[in-house]
Order: structure tokens, then C-alpha cells, then sequence
């Protein structure tokens, strides 16, 4: 039974878009993670490439100021977000990331088999 105005329905939708592009970035992390190497786990390869590391902290944090500045629901319309409501877009994260370690392991435990054919690039 509760009623909602306008204002508070694209309040709703601009917090909405927020979460995505939240998301987007979380998700991002395991895209820069994987393409470090094509058959390297990431265990085997390190992260010692702080470029790629700064780079990872830099995005986070762009995020973090585009949702936690003043004024920022006005000037981009991005709306501030709880902290747990990060978290959701972990798991798909996780799942790309040990999706290509498990793609990894595979192409280099068969060279010239069938995942190498089909997933290497």
C-alpha cells in the first residue's frame, strides 16, 4: 500500500542505474584480471604489474566518487548507494574469473585440443 511519487520513482531508477554501473566495474576486475596472460594462471603470473593494479584501485575509487560526491545526483544524475548493495555483482565476477583459470588449466593440461580451438584467441 505505499504510494510513490514521481520523484520518488526516478530517485528509484537513477540509484537503479547506479548499482549497474557499480556492477559494471566490479565485473570489470575480473575482465583486466584475465587478460593478463592466455595461458598463465593468475597464480603462476602474480599481479605485480602495479600499472594494472593502479589501474584496478583507480576505477573503484572513480566509482566511489561518482556515487558518494555531492551533487553528483545532479550534475550525472548518479545517485549514492548502501555499501552492501556492491556486493551483488561479486559473484558474477568470481564466476568470469574462475570460468578462464578452469579454460586455462585446460588449454595447457591439452595443447591443441579441442578448448584451445574453440576458446584461444
Amino acid at each position: 500500500g505505499q504510494q510513490w511519487s514521481y520523484s520518488d520513482r526516478k530517485i528509484l531508477e537513477y540509484t537503479c542505474h547506479s548499482a549497474f554501473f557499480v556492477s559494471i566495474v566490479i565485473v570489470q576486475w575480473a575482465d583486466v584480471i584475465i587478460c593478463k596472460t592466455r595461458k598463465l594462471s593468475v597464480f603462476q603470473q602474480g599481479m605485480t604489474n602495479w600499472v594494472l593494479n593502479t589501474g584496478i584501485m583507480f576505477e573503484t575509487c572513480l566509482a566511489a566518487f561518482l556515487c558518494y560526491t555531492p551533487g553528483m545526483e545532479i550534475a550525472l544524475r548518479v545517485f549514492p548507494l548502501r555499501i552492501w548493495w556492491w556486493f551483488p555483482a561479486m559473484p558474477f565476477s568470481l564466476l568470469i574469473w574462475v570460468y578462464d583459470e578452469i579454460r586455462r588449466y585446460l588449454l595447457r593440461k591439452n595443447p591443441g585440443g579441442w578448448v584451445e580451438k574453440e576458446t584461444y584467441y
